[in-house]
């Protein structure tokens, strides 16, 4: 979604930015940081957000921080947050020894899909990009062949 005043937003994506609000109380209202959000346009209800960046470092930890904090409300609990990288600094390519990152993404995200050619040991939720696609479809209960 492109960056807009909240001025200038159409009522659609005013709807969508209501719907991924995160409550800080007496501390206002804020949206996490996400590159990508995944919406039904019919009821601008939130399906999922991406996370994105080259190399993970504190961006991970900003990713398992926003889903925990979606998750402790009625209206963003169902959201679901996934991170995807190249991983150039292999932080998530490996089970064991799992590094930080895995961890955090393996724990505090709903999964994390891997952008490179390299080979990667795989898991439920760390996977090689080329899966992202058929995940997203199940999680849409849309047929394989759509």
């Amino acid at each position: 979604m492109e960056r807009k005043k909240a001025e200038n937003l159409t009522e659609e994506l005013s709807k969508v930015k209501r719907n991924l609000l995160v409550d800080y109380g007496e501390y206002g209202s804020h949206l996490p940081d996400v590159d990508l959000i995944i919406y039904e346009p019919e009821s601008c209800k939130i399906i999922a957000v991406i996370s994105s960046k080259v190399t993970l470092r504190e961006r991970i930890a900003q990713t398992g921080y926003w889903k925990i904090k979606l998750s402790q409300d009625k209206i963003t609990k169902d959201i679901k947050v996934f991170f995807i990288t190249p991983d150039e600094d292999r932080t998530l390519s490996n089970k064991k020894p799992c590094k930080k990152g895995r961890a955090i993404v393996e724990i505090d995200t709903n999964g994390g899909y891997i952008l490179n050619e390299e080979s990667i040991e795989e898991s439920e939720k760390v996977k090689k990009f080329d899966k992202f696609v058929h995940d997203l479809k199940k999680l849409l209960g849309k047929n394989e062949k759509t």
